[in-house]
């Protein structure tokens, strides 16, 4: 019975660390030299804070938790934090610091309790005897499958941190290429819905009081102003059913994309069709594809299960339907050269690279090199994007914007003349 209650114990303490809720403070103290110093820092409560920074040499004289009040809550955690983990976990372990003692730096620097509190957990699982790799499988939602097999191939062979580096370097190189793709796709979306609300605005409010003053000037106006006119009437009576209609396309849209498949399906085959963007989506996913198995396959996967790997990190589903055809012709001994070229998705050079990685058996090597080309490519086809919308905008607000202040003044102008 002692016994048991002895294992019992533990394990009570432990799932009680787990639960244990971390919170931001913000504290004042003196240093060895007596120099006023503050900070804010994590942790679960101010006695564990202050005996924290004892043995940094601070003596705490004030500490409170900080306000959560007025929406300052915890950030979420997003992908470039995972990234931003990876790295530090890497570098602090290629340096000989213990994994243990690394989480709880990284943990102490973070300004997200949410991240604070994800890395602890983490921490408690390898501390209580569990791989990396199983402690990460338990929050699928930050680390994927690809993540968790890399780390599990870097611990089983001996090699997690220089894994762990080529993980980082995935992901930061992964999140950047997502970035300039919402880049590319923003901008114009942007300025389209900026142009819409000028315009419903100058329609509803401006127009309206040119027309009291056109009632008075007992003549015929020009059919251009009377257009607009009609306009302004017509959005005047039906601008909350319009508005209605437009979030329910909104909502109706997010439904398709959340359960319908073949929408989504539909939906990047005609992304990758679309004129100018579709060619940025190709060169990303294809840099996305060469990336990923390049890491894969360095981390020493074999190449039909890496392809797993990447047809799930594809981000599209011609590369993904493409992938796993080539996953087929590959298990069936076919190269894998030969395997994208018949899948006729894949452009020529990343085939050539990916035959010559294959004859000089640096294939990981050649498939980073095409991922860097290509990843290139997007980055100055983005910029060009960017470049050339400018003046396109301009155009499309004078015209929009412009037009609207003609109409009006027109019947001004025609006055005049009369006079």
């Amino acid at each position: 019975m002692a016994q048991q209650a002895a294992i019992k114990k533990p394990a009570a303490a432990k799932k009680k660390a787990k639960e244990a809720k971390v919170y931001p403070f913000k504290w004042e103290g003196k240093d060895r030299k007596g120099t006023k110093v503050s900070g804010e820092i994590q942790g679960t409560n101010p006695a564990l804070i202050k005996a924290q920074l004892r043995k940094q040499g601070v003596l705490v004289t004030k500490i409170n938790k900080k306000s959560t009040l007025f929406g300052s809550r915890a950030k979420k955690i997003k992908p470039l934090d995972i990234a931003f983990f990876t790295r530090q976990l890497s570098t602090m372990m290629e340096s000989g610091v213990p994994i243990i003692q690394a989480f709880d730096i990284i943990a102490e620097g973070s300004e997200n309790p949410n991240f604070t509190k994800l890395i602890n957990e983490i921490k408690n699982d390898v501390a209580a005897g569990s791989t990396l790799a199983d402690s990460l499988r338990k929050h699928p939602k930050y680390f994927d499958d690809l993540f968790c097999n890399l780390v599990e191939s870097g611990e089983q062979s001996g090699r997690l941190e220089s894994l762990l580096d080529r993980i980082a370097t995935y992901k930061e190189k992964t999140e950047a290429l997502k970035a300039k793709i919402k880049k590319a796709m923003t901008y114009p979306i942007a300025v389209i819905v900026v142009a819409i609300i000028v315009t419903a605005i100058l329609l509803l409010k401006v127009v309206p009081q040119f027309k009291d003053v056109f009632a008075n000037f007992g003549a015929d106006l020009p059919a251009f102003t009377l257009m607009v006119i009609g306009l302004s009437e017509w959005l005047q009576s039906w601008w909350f059913i319009i508005l209605i209609a437009f979030i329910a396309i909104g909502y109706v849209y997010s439904q398709l994309n959340l359960r319908s498949k073949k929408f989504r399906d539909a939906q990047d085959r005609a992304l990758l069709k679309a004129p100018i963007v579709g060619k940025i989506i190709y060169e990303a996913a294809v840099a996305r594809y060469a990336r990923t198995l390049s890491t894969t396959f360095a981390a020493g996967v074999p190449l039909v299960e890496a392809l797993d790997s990447v047809a799930g990190a594809a981000g599209n589903v011609v590369f993904y339907n493409a992938v796993m055809q080539i996953k087929e012709d590959v298990s069936a001994g076919s190269q894998l050269n030969f395997s994208m070229r018949s899948t006729g998705v894949f452009p020529n050079i990343a085939i050539q690279m990916a035959g010559i990685g294959e004859e000089s058996g640096a294939l990981d090597t050649m498939l980073e090199k095409v991922a860097d080309y290509y990843e290139a490519e997007v980055d100055n086809k983005v910029d060009n994007l960017t470049t050339l919308m400018e003046p396109m905008i301009m155009c499309v607000l004078g015209v929009l914007v412009g037009g609207l202040i003609i109409a009006m003044y027109l019947p001004i102008f025609q006055l005049g003349n009369v006079v």
